[in-house]
């Protein structure tokens, strides 16, 4: 049997992206069926570039309903209402200092279908999510860049 590989949530992503699948399923798939019947109507499909367009919508649709409802389905929500605060773990809002430019930044470590940089969410995948995972208050976070090591220090971690 195949061990099926689980995806980190936080509770919020998990409503984030279930409420997401509902809209997808419940307003969008309807909206763009009636609009395929819509250009069928106005004749020859051939030509039709609003038949065409609309077809290329619902294939862009129908794909992520299927992916939103396999990453669903292998959901692991982690509850953060027992994180120790000590270390950085999933879910931590990790503010940090970059020691080269003193410039303070401020990210969550989420899963990789969470991390969005807009939103400061960062993910546990990526080198800098590697790096600060396991590291207390006050440690130096060392990371390998294109352009050199960068440094970080960790200020603060909340839940």
């Amino acid at each position: 049997m195949k061990n099926i590989e689980l995806i980190p949530f936080t509770k919020d992503g998990f409503v984030y992206f279930s409420k997401e699948l509902e809209l997808l399923k419940s307003i969008e798939r309807p909206k763009i069926i009636q609009a395929i019947a819509d250009a069928r109507l106005h004749g020859d499909l051939k030509e039709n570039a609003e038949y065409h367009a609309a077809r290329e919508k619902q294939g862009l649709i129908e794909a992520r309903i299927t992916d939103l409802e396999d990453k669903l389905s292998r959901a692991q929500v982690i509850d953060l209402s027992s994180a120790q605060t000590g270390n950085v773990r999933f879910g931590a809002w990790v503010h940090l200092r970059d020691e080269n430019t003193e410039e303070e930044k401020n990210f969550r470590l989420v899963g990789d279908l969470e991390a969005d940089i807009t939103k400061n969410f960062l993910s546990i995948s990526s080198p800098l999510g590697k790096a600060l995972l396991g590291k207390k208050e006050n440690d130096l976070v060392e990371l390998t860049a294109p352009k050199g090591t960068k440094e970080f220090v960790i200020l603060k971690i909340s839940y």
